[in-house]
């Protein structure tokens, strides 16, 4: 069985080396994005199992992929996406929520925590 493909879209280049690190090291082939902008392209070029947006990023926002995501015609319009985000307040939540985002996790978390959320997201899709 070939790994499953994760989008990884984040501008904090520290943060993204870790995270693709820390999932690579769980078998799953990592596209790395540093923007909303790189993401979209990404997005609209290949099919992931999952994606995993940064909330505050240049160019567009984790929540403006997303609503592009859900809305537009392209292969990853059902993928699952988890929202990483420093910004706990319930509208940024409802804002998540409205976009179609399926996950959130509240920084700083441990790379333990996505890892879990990522296995869950997987394989609620291919059940």
């Amino acid at each position: 069985m070939s790994p499953y493909k994760i989008l990884l879209a984040d501008d904090e280049e520290a943060l993204r080396f870790l995270l693709t690190e820390t999932l690579a090291d769980e078998g799953y082939d990592i596209t790395e994005a540093a923007d909303g902008k790189e993401a979209v392209e990404r997005l609209n070029d290949e099919r992931f199992d999952l994606i995993i947006l940064d909330y505050m990023m240049p160019e567009q926002t984790g929540v403006e992929v997303c609503e592009w995501l859900r809305s537009q015609d392209n292969p990853n319009r059902e993928a699952p996406v988890i929202l990483l985000t420093a910004k706990a307040l319930d509208k940024d939540r409802e804002r998540a929520r409205e976009a179609g985002v399926t996950q959130y996790i509240v920084k700083p978390f441990s790379p333990l925590q996505l890892i879990d959320t990522v296995i869950e997201l997987i394989e609620q899709r291919s059940n």
